[in-house]
């Protein structure tokens, strides 16, 4: 128990300094409003009822609605894709998955400047366009521009999760499907489909958290104009200096976040009791 708790303390120690005491100080600045000292500070909610102004519940509406539409897209290119890796045979899962995760090692910023060499005015599809006499198209700083650069950060993430779960399949329940006369289509939507919603449910957890929160594709690929909830968050701190109002937002899109994580754990504990009950059955 000595070398256990030896080896915990220094976790502790370094946990509640870079977790704990930031935490602490964003619930202190939300909930204050200050002077020009942090000693001059009064308790107050005006920093939440901030929040309500209708020009800041568009912001928090337009990120989720981008949010969703990634967290969407992601599971209808990652699904076929995981399927596919996971009938391949095991040398072939190796190179996919690799192929899958070599974008991850490059620097998240560097991979959102790639995409604006790509949809710039001057970029690659636009000089495609002008050698093959087409009009240029406008990709930059729009929905489109944002939520592609959203979808192909992110989208590992879901392939990973969906992956990890049809690769451990039991294969046994598949054939007994086709036993039993059931074809493919049928296996399909009956067996491999619900057995892989603890992957789906995954995968939403880790693309629409970040999505929802990010602030490094919107500021490069949306333009200074294009403002979602993270970047809201990083104008209050580096820009504006609303340390309080900056706080109460984090603290907001934390509640967002602790919501959505409910819902999604929740949501996946129902499938596993029905999914239970049905072994039982």
């Amino acid at each position: 128990m000595k070398l256990y708790r030896s080896f915990v303390q220094p976790y502790l120690f370094w946990m509640s300094i870079l977790i704990v005491v930031p935490m602490l100080l964003i619930v202190f600045y939300a909930f204050t409003t200050s002077g020009n000292d942090i000693i001059s500070f009064r308790f107050t909610l005006d920093n939440f009822l901030k929040f309500g102004e209708p020009i800041f519940l568009r912001v928090l509406l337009r990120s989720l609605s981008i949010a969703l539409t990634t967290t969407v897209i992601s599971i209808l290119i990652g699904y076929p894709v995981a399927y596919f890796i996971s009938q391949a045979n095991e040398r072939a899962q190796t190179l996919l998955i690799l192929l899958v995760t070599i974008p991850m090692w490059i620097n998240m910023l560097v991979r959102t400047y790639a995409w604006i060499g790509i949809l710039s005015e001057n970029g690659i599809i636009n000089n495609i366009m002008t050698s093959l006499g087409l009009p240029t198209l406008n990709l930059m700083y729009t929905d489109f521009a944002v939520i592609l650069g959203m979808v192909y950060n992110f989208l590992p993430f879901m392939i990973l999760s969906i992956y990890t779960v049809l690769a451990k399949l039991d294969k046994a329940l598949i054939n007994a499907s086709y036993d039993l006369g059931a074809n493919k289509m049928q296996t399909f939507l009956k067996v491999v489909l619900p057995l892989s919603v603890p992957g789906i449910i995954s995968g939403i957890t880790l693309v629409f958290l970040p999505a929802v929160s990010t602030f490094v594709i919107p500021k490069f690929l949306g333009g200074g104009n294009y403002v979602l909830i993270g970047n809201l968050i990083e104008t209050q701190f580096i820009t504006v200096g609303e340390w309080n109002f900056g706080s109460a937002i984090s603290m907001i899109m934390a509640s967002v976040i602790m919501l959505s994580m409910f819902i999604t754990k929740r949501f996946d504990q129902d499938i596993e009791e029905r999914q239970s009950r049905k072994e039982v059955g």
